[in-house]
């Protein structure tokens, strides 16, 4: 008998979500990693829609983000944000950056989780990391405010250990006092590409499955 089956003496579950093995999609022949020392713009020459995480065992696939061929249309990005005017100014800048692509995927867990994952390509790391540190979080706080709360403080109990070197991460929660649902969002600076991770949850969303999905997305894009 595995001990693992023996009653009183199996593993508490801690948490986290079951994923499949996660398996990096090939670069092209010849093509550098997005952080080798010869990828000066930090490209990411595998196909985005092959860098998104995989949902989880028992998750069901929210099929409004698979948009067309995989690809999300910028205004459908768009939409997570509350107000017109939020809206129409980053659309601006993210044209102006020079906006590629944009990939998601989203799934409902059977606690009720939503998440919702977007990756954003532009031309060089230049561009992403302008955008992250300079329009989309200034001082720690949020100037576009995603659907769902009201306001966002910076998640200061991220733990450090779960972040990788090469990518820029700025994790937040909804600030107290909340409605009937908790939101986390994370953005992720990695080379040529944005990543904004969405998790709400009626009550509260837990932070040991938005920390391990934040992570893993993190991994497959570095």
């Amino acid at each position: 008998m595995e001990r693992t089956d023996v009653p009183g003496l199996a593993t508490g579950s801690d948490g986290r979500w079951e994923y499949p093995e996660l398996v990096k999609p090939p670069l092209p022949a010849g093509s550098p990693g997005p952080f080798a020392e010869a990828n000066q713009a930090g490209a990411h020459y595998a196909d985005l829609r092959e860098l998104l995480l995989p949902a989880p065992k028992g998750a069901k696939a929210d099929g409004a983000l698979r948009g067309e061929d995989g690809w999300l249309a910028m205004k459908d990005f768009l939409a997570q944000y509350s107000k017109k005017e939020d809206r129409d100014e980053l659309g601006q800048k993210l044209t102006d950056y020079g906006l590629r692509h944009v990939a998601a995927r989203g799934w409902i867990t059977r606690d009720g989780t939503r998440t919702r994952i977007y990756l954003l390509q532009f031309g060089t790391a230049t561009a992403t990391d302008k955008l992250l540190s300079s329009d989309l979080t200034v001082y720690d706080a949020l100037p576009y405010t995603v659907r769902g709360a009201d306001s966002y403080a910076r998640d200061e109990k991220f733990p450090d250990a779960a972040e990788l070197p090469d990518i820029t991460l700025a994790p937040y929660a909804e600030a107290k006092p909340y409605g009937t649902e908790q939101v986390r969002l994370a953005y992720l600076a990695a080379g040529d590409t944005l990543g904004m991770i969405v998790q709400s949850r009626k009550g509260t969303a837990l932070a040991v499955p938005f920390q391990q999905t934040v992570t893993l997305q993190s991994q497959l894009l570095d």
